[in-house]
């Protein structure tokens, strides 16, 4: 199994640089930060000098969208990434939650995806690319270069159009029966695609938090600063719940019950360990959706995963024990996982 960090890009960007680095340095093989232009700092920039202080670690985001930059700039920024520093960038992408919704737009539909997705990839690659009517081509682009397409989903019409058109699933949480569920439905409809659903790779994306015992007081500290989390899923969740209904043979139950109690959200907290409207989140969701405890545990649910077809775990870090998670993660973990 590959393993992932995920970052937002709080200044200092160096801090996101150095912890990149004790991540590759720990056996981690991917960089993801957020994408969010008014909540956080320019990931692209910030890539830049991440690739240039690593030496194998593949970045991108988690995930951009196709509505906050046009989809040449995007190819462009992507493939000159990867002419500077080998293929060495996926391309994270999803309706664009945050940084939509913050600039007072809308997320965008599936059909704008799709067709993003379609021409980021091409570019990127050198290939010709049709931007409604106006055919272009990047000449600079080398022969041999990539950009692999990861799309983040959780309904039913987004999981489809995954399966038959991205080249990575990725789902941002980490339930045993939620992933199954998805995961099926990704591969299904890649096989029904006429697409091998081996070449579709799964990212799992959740908060991990190690803790040295499995006191009640070492879980409840690990489940606060786990808790936005649930927060952040029930923003996807509560416009399924509008779309499909509170029960609805689209979207299981497991997902949508437990945002019951949710009454807002302030994305000025967004992907905080302080964020104030995540207390309808109970812990049982936090223990379902992320990873808690004592290494063991970390390593009997990422072996549980890795059983569903999940390829990749990645690390949401947003704690208060950045640096602990990675090297618990370099030390123990990992080497569990993949018998090292």
């Amino acid at each position: 199994m590959d393993f992932g960090l995920v970052l937002q890009t709080d200044p200092p960007a160096s801090r996101v640089i150095e912890l990149m680095q004790r991540a590759e340095a720990n056996g981690f093989t991917h960089g993801w930060t957020f994408d969010s232009a008014v909540l956080w700092q320019e990931p692209f920039v910030i890539y830049s000098q991440i690739l240039a202080n690593t030496r194998t670690l593949t970045v991108g985001p988690m995930v951009t969208n196709p509505g906050t930059r046009t989809w040449e700039v995007t190819a462009s920024t992507f493939a000159t990434l990867n002419d500077m520093y080998g293929n060495r960038t996926v391309c994270g992408i999803g309706r664009g939650d945050s940084a939509m919704r913050v600039a007072g737009r809308k997320p965008n539909t599936l059909a704008r995806i799709s067709d993003a997705m379609k021409v980021i990839r091409a570019l990127a690659r050198g290939d010709e690319a049709d931007l409604g009517g106006t055919v272009i081509k990047f000449p600079w682009v080398r022969p041999g270069a990539e950009l692999p397409v990861w799309m983040a989903a959780y309904g039913p019409k987004a999981l489809k159009m995954t399966g038959e058109e991205a080249d990575g699933f990725i789902l941002q949480l980490a339930d045993l029966y939620l992933t199954e569920y998805m995961v099926k439905t990704v591969k299904d409809a890649a096989a029904d695609a006429g697409r091998d659903p081996d070449d579709v790779k799964i990212c799992v994306a959740a908060p991990a938090y190690i803790t040295e015992d499995d006191s009640p007081e070492a879980l409840a500290h690990a489940r606060d600063q786990c808790r936005w989390f649930g927060g952040m899923v029930g923003n996807h969740v509560a416009d399924l719940v509008t779309k499909y209904g509170e029960h609805s043979a689209a979207v299981p139950d497991e997902l949508t019950d437990y945002i019951k109690a949710r009454e807002g959200y302030d994305y000025a907290h967004h992907g905080r360990a302080d964020n104030p409207d995540t207390a309808f989140v109970p812990d049982e969701i936090i223990d379902r959706f992320c990873l808690i405890g004592p290494a063991e545990r970390h390593i009997e649910k990422l072996n549980a995963l890795r059983a569903l077809g999940v390829d990749q775990f990645a690390v949401y870090d947003m704690h208060d024990a950045q640096e602990v998670t990675i090297d618990a993660y370099g030390k123990k973990v990992i080497p569990g996982v993949n018998g090292q």
